[in-house]
């Protein structure tokens, strides 16, 4: 029994040295939100975990709305999110202590998708805002096919839905016809199968793996109203210039200023490396304006 209670004593001592000689488990970092978002932010996360060994990074989508909620509740040190957040939400995030600060990491050409049988080629923005608004019903009401319009969209917790519901729809009700998809791929999967439909993506989800615009999808020109010009997702200059009017920053949010990996990560997204692979993967680079934003947010 003594040798017995030798060797266990021995065992755990043995152990004791080998946790203690360990390197410290590395904080993960969670990063929640928005579903436009997540497949970008997942390789800016590979890349930069590649370039740092033992940094731990991880990203989960859901929806702008759910990354939001996780920075107010303490539940995630980095909240990916497409719209800017509402005046209740900053509310809330300040009766719990939170203090957000934001950062744009890239510009997103909100695109308007249809099926490439569809004979239209673009639309205003009211018209947009009537189609998806349940006003208009046919395509041939715009001079496209006698065919009815097919409508394809987000759920409420997304960032795009919101966005586009203030920006186009002039904060009026979506139609109760539409079918509320899961994320891009599913809107785009839904267009490409239905001659009638129209749907909005985040302009990086419009490629295929060699870069290419999706066969089978028509991207259409969108113009402020009916004396402006129609311009392109994909024109960068019109983005940038406010020609093309669907166009939106897409934002991280941290509580208060953030530190260590996290710090590191959001400087290192918006810095060179990190924005040519934000424009590899068919988004558009931050601005100087963005950046000085960005820089202040850091400091």
């Amino acid at each position: 029994m003594k040798k017995l209670i030798a060797t266990i004593t021995f065992g755990l001592a043995v152990m004791a040295m080998v946790l203690m000689a360990a390197p410290a488990q590395k904080k993960m970092i969670q990063i929640k939100g928005s579903d436009t978002m997540v497949n970008l932010v997942q390789i800016l996360a590979e890349e930069y975990m590649a370039k740092n060994p033992g940094t731990a990074l991880a990203v989960l989508g859901g929806g702008s709305g759910t990354g939001i909620t996780a920075i107010i509740n303490q539940t995630c040190e980095i909240a990916n999110h497409s719209r800017e957040w509402k005046q209740k939400e900053i509310d809330q995030a300040w009766e719990k202590g939170v203090r957000p600060r934001f950062f744009a990491i890239a510009v997103d050409g909100l695109s308007i998708i249809v099926n490439e049988k569809n004979t239209l080629e673009k639309l205003t923005m009211a018209e947009l805002g009537a189609i998806y608004r349940g006003e208009i019903r046919n395509w041939s009401a715009l001079g496209g096919p006698s065919k009815a319009v097919s409508l394809y969209g987000r759920q409420s917790n997304s960032g795009t839905y919101v966005f586009m519901q203030e920006h186009v729809l002039n904060n009026k009700n979506y139609s109760t016809d539409m079918k509320e998809m899961n994320g891009n791929a599913q809107i785009i999967e839904g267009v490409l199968q239905d001659e009638a439909g129209i749907g909005y993506v985040g302009v990086g989800y419009l490629f295929d793996e060699n870069k290419k615009v999706r066969k089978g999808l028509k991207i259409l020109n969108i113009a402020k109203d009916t004396k402006s010009q129609a311009f392109s997702p994909l024109d960068r200059a019109a983005v940038d210039n406010g020609s093309y009017p669907v166009a939106r920053a897409l934002y991280q949010a941290t509580n208060g200023r953030p530190d260590g990996v996290a710090a590191a990560f959001i400087a290192w997204e918006t810095g060179p490396e990190g924005q040519m692979i934000v424009e590899r993967e068919g988004f558009f680079t931050i601005g100087a304006k963005y950046k000085e934003q960005n820089d202040k947010s850091l400091r």
